[in-house]
């Protein structure tokens, strides 16, 4: 399937309505809700078996994903500030949270589950200039390099990516709650 060219407009999440996806072990996806499906504008049919990166916006920097692989592969949650691309070329931003499903007779990961609600216009503010210059020193560099210079921004501001997210979002414990809530609901 073709990409689409990114436009500069944003679509307005509901800050009421989640977004959940489910994909198997590598990637591919399974299952949408109704509002995941009515944000990126693909038809249920047109996402299903295609890679979660059909919805990637070419202005996320690689080590961000490459972090939440790392992670979730590992069955580490972590939360992310994701612009997504839909199918017009719009794009929307999104506070991202990982669930891994296991298999408990044979304790394989069968799939990973991610939980989405509309990211503070605040973090996006905050985040969009680090994301320019981490895509900046992969286009020079690779994906090493930028992964080096998040390390080194991190290291001076004494925080970890955990603790920098959770500043930029604010208020965590609300979207913790929310996304257990969510967890409940499709786990």
């Amino acid at each position: 399937m073709k990409r689409p060219e990114p436009i500069d407009e944003e679509i307005v999440l509901d800050p009421k309505r989640y977004i959940v996806s489910k994909t198997d072990p590598k990637g591919i996806i399974e299952y949408g809700n109704d509002y995941f499906v009515q944000i990126c504008g693909y038809k249920e049919t047109e996402l299903l078996g295609q890679p979660h990166s059909i919805i990637r916006h070419p202005d996320m920097p690689k080590i961000v994903f490459k972090m939440m692989w790392d992670r979730i592969k590992n069955r580490k949650n972590i939360y992310a500030l994701v612009k997504n691309l839909a199918k017009d070329g719009r794009y929307y931003w999104v506070v991202t949270e990982f669930e891994t499903k296991v298999d408990p007779l044979s304790d394989e990961i069968v799939g990973y589950t991610a939980f989405r609600k509309a990211a503070p216009k605040k973090a996006v503010k905050a985040i969009e200039p680090i994301y320019e210059k981490l895509l900046e020193i992969e286009e020079a560099g690779g994906m090493e390099a930028s992964e080096k210079y998040l390390r080194g921004y991190l290291e001076e501001r004494g925080k970890t990516y955990d603790e920098f997210i959770d500043e930029l979002i604010g208020n965590k414990g609300l979207f913790k709650t929310f996304f257990k809530m969510m967890k409940r609901m499709f786990g």
